[in-house]
């Protein structure tokens, strides 16, 4: 019946642009929300939290608690439940290796070093740096 046919095609175009309505209100929603500034912030030193890592342990072996003093003394404001997972990651990635050592004062210690592989990534990521930090000294008319 093309009566019916015809109908079915409008309740169609009609569920079509209600879901594309939806769609659109949602992206809005999302993209006109105002930026956090503690958000950004904390984005920015998670992307650079592997390079200061791997940079800290370039020349010395260090436990857990050592690099997080050598992040807190650089004021790079670090968590131990952040620390940990991304250590495990670069150990994951074979890019840091540990090994556990006895302490006098208290249960033995996880000391992590750098592999050779680390030390490449870590050659690659202060090129990258550099590159980085040119370009935005640039913009920010910084000389």
């Amino acid at each position: 019946n093309p009566i019916s046919l015809n109908r079915e095609k409008n309740l169609f175009s009609t569920m079509y642009c209600i879901v594309l309505f939806f769609i659109y209100i949602f992206a809005i929603h999302y993209t006109c929300q105002p930026m956090n500034l503690e958000n950004t912030k904390a984005q920015m030193r998670k992307g650079i939290l592997e390079f200061c890592i791997l940079s800290i342990l370039r020349s010395e072996t260090k436990y857990a608690s050592e690099i997080l003093d050598s992040l807190k003394k650089s004021e790079m404001l670090v968590v131990e439940g952040t620390l940990y997972p991304l250590l495990t990651r670069l150990k994951n990635a074979a890019l840091l290796e540990y090994r556990w050592e006895e302490s006098t004062a208290g249960p033995p210690r996880k000391y992590y070093q750098i592999t050779p592989q680390g030390t490449q990534m870590l050659q690659e990521l202060n090129l990258s740096w550099k590159s980085l930090q040119k370009a935005v000294n640039s913009i920010l008319k910084i000389k």
